[in-house]
């Protein structure tokens, strides 16, 4: 109620606004008449209503949770989870809106600090760990020809990465998400796994896969700072056109960020 209340408040606050705007503006403005300066508030009053609803409508309508197996078995570290906000990784673009990163949890991996600025990928446990498919599904694309990159963790690395992801998002999705495998589902659900490593793929396109069969392994290339599985439904298999789908892993739910978890999971093959 306090929240609807607010909302309220804030909308006829807007109105009063905008009408006192238009009214001191209506000289220059031009208007020769009072309805003239009416029509303008009405049409932005009525504007900033129908922006302020559609966006309440998109909220209030989340999809439902669609359950999958996870991604991957064994010790691991969640990161930028839709646990804690949504969108997780603060941007709906490329249907990451419910999306999740992943690292394996180990001591070895590498601390984030001011030296070295990079590091080879050689040195994280989570390079090279295989990523599983959430369920039988169909491959509708997979690609492992671009290069893993160094690592950006570290100070002077994360200030390129800002740089260098404007660059990226400028192609679109493909640069940012790397190689990646995209998986159909059905029933109009499809699985990402971005950030695969270069020459690691087990699967081709059209292929039909098993619930915990291995895809790829885990790289680093893309908009990464270090070798880790991002991981999101979409509504689409272009990720330039999708929304996010909501997921909870069977088993595990939807970790928190910075939560350790134990993911069941078929021998890895």
């Amino acid at each position: 109620m306090r929240s609807a209340a607010r909302v309220c408040g804030l909308l006829v606050l807007w109105s009063v606004a905008v009408t006192l705007g238009v009214v001191l503006a209506r000289p220059l403005l031009g208007f020769s008449g009072w309805w003239n300066a009416a029509a303008l508030t009405l049409f932005l009053v009525l504007g900033s209503l129908t922006l302020l609803f559609g966006r309440l409508a998109r909220r209030s309508t989340t999809p439902e949770a669609v359950e999958v197996a996870p991604p991957v078995s064994g010790a691991w570290l969640a990161l930028n989870s839709p646990a804690d906000r949504v969108p997780s990784h603060g941007t709906r673009a490329y249907g990451q809106e419910y999306a999740i990163d992943l690292l394996t949890d180990s001591e070895d991996r590498p601390a984030f600090g001011w030296w070295p600025p990079v590091r080879r990928n050689q040195d994280f446990p989570t390079f090279g760990e295989p990523l599983l498919a959430v369920a039988d599904a169909v491959v509708v694309h997979a690609s492992d020809h671009r290069r893993d990159h160094l690592s950006r963790n570290s100070y002077p690395a994360l200030a390129y990465l800002v740089v260098e992801g404007v660059v990226r998002g400028l192609g679109g999705a493909g640069p940012v998400v790397g190689n990646h495998v995209v998986l159909d589902l059905g029933d109009g659900v499809f699985a990402l796994y971005a950030h695969v490593r270069r020459g690691s793929l087990r699967v081709r396109e059209g292929d039909r896969v098993r619930t915990g069969q291995t895809l790829a392994l885990c790289g680093n290339s893309g908009n990464s700072t270090e070798p880790h599985l991002h991981f999101h439904l979409m509504d689409r298999a272009d990720p330039d056109l999708a929304q996010g789908v909501p997921f909870t892993w069977r088993g595990v739910g939807v970790p928190a960020n910075g939560e350790r978890f134990e993911a069941p999971g078929p021998a890895r093959d």
